[in-house]
């Protein structure tokens, strides 16, 4: 076991979708729930999981175009809007934190780390998420796109988010599941750990991440590796 203290100072700054929780069983009964609504087959999980990383309207494009309609850019508001009316209401009805997230949080810590959430989703959306699965004491700050400047994949979103948190981006780490955080990250000259468990529709392989891994329990190891 490393010694106390090695990770002081360190900030470990999160996405949140695929990355802390699995989201997508929620996210996607909330699509198949609106094409519902609109007289459409849903889509199954597994053909859609890789598209919540590309937020509501993605999800919502794709599910229609795949039931064979056409979403008028004109209508996309409003449906943005029951998306978000109807997640709201089952935030977290499947929606877990990944094995072994909370063992990691508590090693890290152990060593000095301290932790925000650089997020895509509303700051309130991710709050009431965070609440529900237990975590929203784990974290300085959480930073959906609506308290920041900018959003990622911009560095300004990633870089705010950690000083939020009371952080130096000079002494961070991303960590995320997609193209978008590892854009962020790259902008912010931050190391960047990805995980193959996210969602993502590009394969996690390709990303190029300073470190890959496939379980939380490894991601300890590749903090101090890299903030070494």
């Amino acid at each position: 076991m490393s010694a106390p203290g090695l990770l002081t100072g360190v900030t470990l700054a999160f996405d949140l979708d695929g990355t802390l929780v699995d989201t997508a069983p929620d996210l996607i009964g909330v699509l198949n729930q609106m094409l519902e609504e609109h007289g459409l087959p849903p889509v199954p999980l597994a053909s859609a999981r890789h598209l919540v990383g590309g937020g509501a309207r993605r999800m919502l494009q794709h599910g229609f175009e795949e039931a064979g309609a056409t979403v008028h850019p004109d209508e996309m508001p409003a449906l943005d809007d029951r998306f978000v009316e109807l997640y709201r209401a089952r935030i977290a009805r499947e929606s877990r934190p990944f094995d072994g997230l909370e063992p990691a949080l508590d090693a890290l810590k152990a060593e000095g780390a301290r932790f925000v959430v650089c997020t895509n989703k509303k700051t309130d959306l991710s709050l009431d998420l965070l609440a529900a699965v237990g975590l929203i004491d784990r974290f300085d700050a959480v930073a959906g796109p609506d308290v920041v400047s900018r959003r990622k994949p911009d560095p300004a979103h990633l870089i705010e988010a950690i000083r939020l948190g009371g952080g130096d981006p000079t002494r961070a780490l991303m960590v995320g599941d997609s193209a978008t955080d590892l854009l962020s990250a790259r902008g912010a000259r931050i190391p960047v750990v990805l995980v193959s468990f996210g969602y993502t529709e590009t394969p996690v392989e390709a990303l190029g991440a300073d470190a890959l891994i496939h379980r939380f329990h490894d991601l300890p190891a590749a903090a101090r590796r890299l903030l070494r």
